[in-house]
């Protein structure tokens, strides 16, 4: 498994956490909730990435065409 791909995500999240502190104590509420959605967004892309990488190697393996 690529730890990389582990360390990206955890980057991802706390930045994405720290911009969504800054936005709220600047009183940018409605902007922080669009940069954690845009985030939890991007991450959910990742592991749909990575699920279709799992399912097209399961089926390699059983050579399921």
């Amino acid at each position: 498994m690529d730890v990389d791909l582990i360390f990206k995500i955890a980057g991802l999240g706390i930045l994405i956490s720290i911009i969504d502190k800054v936005l709220i104590q600047s009183g940018r509420d409605e902007q922080a909730q669009m940069t954690t959605l845009v985030g939890v967004v991007v991450v959910l892309l990742v592991v749909i990435q990575l699920i279709s990488r799992l399912f097209e190697s399961v089926r390699t393996m059983f050579q399921l065409y």
